[in-house]
């Protein structure tokens, strides 16, 4: 009897030795992305998106830096800042913008020209969701990071490389563009932490529609400080004014770009 226990006590060691421990799914990034979204909390994002214009031999840096708060649904709220250098196609956007329920404000630049005494800030209706800068791939739809995760052709160590076209990505927000411009490829990689949370996507397109030349984009976008405590507030209502109270002569935009495919539609 003492035989046969010394045998099974040391063959259950033997087993503890050589077992090979279990190896921890990856996170999912889409139910990641869904744990953060609670009231309060945000994440901070800095951007660089470069254009080349060939047909011009022009090329243009805009990089965007601020935060977005979440809701229990996705974004509710945004503040960031914008500068540009040299020439681009996407330096309209207003040196700071802040998204706040049913109004977007804008300040700087254009967005500052020839206002009354007092006014620091022109507010617009908010179009939709919030800006969240120049990145064509909005991580923040969970069906659009789905779609970036399930389609990869390449996964390497939390790093999700694919391409998706405008096309598909129309679908995907609902949106509708230009045959031309759905057949446009967008190459993206896509990196994620050890929680399955995005941390960095880089996205590359060119199109050629004979206006300008072959335009080329790449949008560098970072994301850091998930979960931390956000708060975003409106301007003081005595600095605004709205843009439907300033004259037609007045040098203000129309309009503040928004992050919609169709800006991108080709012009006949």
């Amino acid at each position: 009897m003492k035989r046969i226990l010394a045998g099974l006590a040391l063959a259950s060691a033997a087993t503890l030795v050589t077992a090979t421990p279990a190896q921890a799914a990856p996170a999912d990034p889409v139910k990641a992305l869904k744990k953060q979204y609670a009231a309060g909390k945000g994440v901070r994002i800095s951007e660089s998106a470069v254009t080349k214009v060939s047909g011009t031999k022009t090329d243009g840096t805009v990089t965007t830096n601020g935060t977005l708060a979440f809701g229990k649904s996705g974004i509710v709220a945004s503040d960031l800042r914008s500068g540009g250098k040299g020439a681009s196609l996407l330096s309209a956007a207003p040196p700071r913008s802040i998204t706040v329920g049913k109004y977007t404000y804008a300040q700087g630049g254009l967005f500052s020209q020839q206002l009354p005494d007092g006014k620091k800030w022109v507010r617009y209706p908010n179009t939709g969701i919030p800006r969240t800068g120049n990145q064509p791939l909005d991580i923040f739809r969970p069906k659009v990071l789905k779609e970036l995760v399930s389609e990869a052709k390449s996964v390497k160590g939390g790093s999700y490389r694919g391409a998706i076209t405008f096309g598909r990505l129309a679908k995907l927000y609902g949106e509708k563009v230009d045959k031309r411009l759905g057949k446009v490829a967008i190459s993206y990689v896509l990196d994620v932490n050890s929680k399955g949370l995005v941390s960095r996507l880089r996205s590359q397109y060119a199109f050629d529609f004979g206006l300008l030349g072959k335009t080329t984009s790449t949008v560098n976008t970072r994301y850091t400080g998930w979960g931390s405590k956000v708060t975003v507030k409106a301007p003081p209502a005595d600095q605004v004014i709205d843009y439907s109270e300033l004259g037609e002569d007045s040098g203000v935009p129309q309009e503040i770009p928004d992050s919609s495919l169709d800006a991108l539609n080709p012009v006949e």
